[in-house]
């Protein structure tokens, strides 16, 4: 085993998977693969398991019998991380949205940082084939957390992290409490107010080419109303 894991939250992913495994493990950098599995009924873990079987000891999967969202998907992926004893673990998508070579990067400066963030804001605006309104609503979203939280990151939404091991022991990632993307938010708030250094380096984000958007209406409501609730209890210490 390796000691950086990258978790890949997937469901109905069996279009993306296939590539997204081999190009990590092509990567100058050796990385481990951990998926988590919503039950896809399109097969996505039945690729995966073939993968387990010509890469053992590289790729691994958590196969969960229902959609439970992103969230629950990260927590079990960070548990099963700490207790491999991983020393970096990174979230990424399964989608190529994420550029795998991308990893590196983030990966290279963990020596120096605690969290390093994928950023699409840190340079003016990286994204690639979303349309206006899209990117208003992420946009917004990030400088919307940066105001109620006081978080001093640009892309408090991003999903493409890397986290020092410590920083997940010290945060209890049991004690998070969201699902969608607000659950992107508390950790990278969490982070900060146990001080831990957090860089944001740039990317470039590339809408999926193939598969669904997991974006629905109410990951919009829970980033809006539970980051005003995650800011007071951090106030009064709830």
């Amino acid at each position: 085993m390796n000691n950086s894991l990258v978790i890949v939250p997937t469901y109905n992913e069996a279009e993306n998977i296939v590539n997204i495994i081999n190009h990590i493990l092509s990567l100058s950098v050796q990385f481990d693969i951990l998926i988590v599995d919503d039950n896809s009924p399109d097969g996505t873990s039945k690729l995966v398991n073939g993968f387990i079987k010509k890469q053992q000891n590289k790729v691994f999967i958590i196969s969960r019998l229902k959609k439970e969202g992103l969230g629950k998907a990260y927590k079990e992926g960070f548990n099963w991380a700490l207790n491999h004893n991983y020393k970096y673990v990174f979230e990424m998508d399964a989608d190529f949205s994420h550029d795998p070579e991308d990893l590196v990067r983030i990966y290279d400066n963990l020596e120096k940082y605690d969290v390093v963030i994928g950023s699409r804001y840190i340079n003016g605006i990286n994204v690639v084939n979303w349309p206006l309104s899209r990117i208003i609503l992420s946009y917004s979203a990030s400088l919307y957390s940066r105001i109620v939280t006081g978080l001093p990151v640009k892309d408090a939404t991003s999903g493409f992290v890397g986290y020092k091991s410590e920083v997940l022991k010290s945060i209890d990632v049991e004690s998070l409490v969201f699902n969608g993307y607000a659950f992107q938010i508390e950790l990278k708030f969490k982070s900060f107010k146990n001080k831990f250094k957090i860089l944001e380096i740039p990317i470039i984000f590339k809408d999926r080419l193939y598969g669904d958007s997991k974006m629905n209406s109410s990951i919009i409501f829970e980033a809006v109303f539970g980051l005003i609730s995650m800011r007071l209890k951090s106030l009064f210490k709830l």
